[in-house]
């Protein structure tokens, strides 16, 4: 009994020291100047006219191709599709304040894992729910398309499959965001094998880790709380089906579709594929990866530009049964 006590107690100091170093480092973070500056472009292109769009091209050059001609951006103007997107945007983002919050904390975040890291001017836009590219990042620019983020349930997404809808919730914005960040400082990988593949969505995933260190897990990887919590239930089956088939140091690349891309399930070609979530591959490495950090005392840079093998090799990697 003693020595569950001392266990217990020991237990306990290290969760509070853990707990306190967090709460230092996000004061700290906290501290970051970042000049956000966010535009609601989506509103000034549903006020605009005939009469001020010159005006609105001139503002904004960048967001009207040459090869668009005034002509056809007054149709787009007075098209009634538009307007109804128009109309829903506004009210589903009457107000973008929380958002601006949420991403001010995600650019400190990135600051100061990343110094180098600009801060980009962030422009909402509506895109006829071009579902493909919900938030696009450019050297400057970060552009998010409101109209793909108005709940799964909403009438402009009917007939898309529902593992695409319910990603189409305000709740994915940050996570989409820290995705397209990730992609700038996370190399693809070199080799085609099936875990270099899983490593790289796993840093990917980790990097939501630390830069988003108050969002749900499963809002990290785009899954339900339900698809979460079976792929951390089947965790330990999943990683033995890849080892018994040899998948690991595998290089073909159906295992992507299969196991890393979107999709309604997992491909195991087994009766559970139906119950399975998509994308186990990602989820794998990123546990992977998360072992590899609490076993391994590198820095988040020094782990990003590790070889997937080595990473594999040092993390010593356990499922979870």
């Amino acid at each position: 009994m003693l020595r569950l006590l001392v266990a217990l107690f020991l237990v306990l100091i290290t969760v509070s020291c853990d707990s306190n170093s967090n709460s230092k480092l996000e004061q700290e973070i906290e501290k970051i100047p970042i000049d956000l500056k966010v535009i609601r472009f989506d509103k000034k292109f549903a006020a605009v006219s005939s009469e001020t769009l010159p005006a609105l091209k001139n503002e904004f050059p960048y967001l009207f191709p040459e090869v668009f001609t005034d002509s056809m951006w007054v149709a787009k103007i007075n098209d009634t599709i538009q307007q109804e997107i128009n109309t829903e945007v506004e009210k589903g983002f009457p107000d973008f304040t929380a958002e601006e919050d949420g991403l001010l904390n995600l650019f400190q975040h990135t600051k100061y894992y990343f110094p180098s890291f600009k801060t980009p001017q962030v422009i909402t836009i509506t895109s006829e729910v071009d579902y493909r590219n919900k938030v696009l990042l450019a050297t400057d620019y970060l552009f998010i398309s409101l109209d793909t983020y108005l709940g799964k349930e909403h009438p402009f997404y009917i007939g898309l499959q529902e593992y695409l809808k319910k990603n189409f919730e305000k709740s994915q914005i940050l996570p989409d965001v820290a995705e397209k960040i990730g992609q700038v400082y996370v190399p693809r990988p070199e080799d085609k094998t099936f875990l270099a593949h899983m490593l790289y969505y796993g840093k990917l995933l980790y990097l939501k880790d630390v830069l988003l260190p108050k969002i749900e897990d499963f809002k990290k990887i785009g899954y339900t709380q339900d698809e979460l919590d079976w792929a951390a239930a089947n965790e330990d089956q999943v990683w033995r089906y890849f080892v018994e088939r040899e998948l690991i140091f595998d290089s073909d690349t159906d295992l992507y579709t299969r196991f890393l891309y979107p999709a309604p399930f997992s491909k195991f070609y087994l009766e559970l594929d139906a119950e399975s979530p998509a994308r186990l591959g990602q989820y794998i490495g990123w546990q992977i990866i998360r072992q590899f950090m609490e076993k391994n005392s590198v820095s988040v840079q020094d782990m990003l530009a590790t070889d997937a093998e080595t990473i594999f090799n040092k993390a010593n990697y356990k499922p979870k049964k």
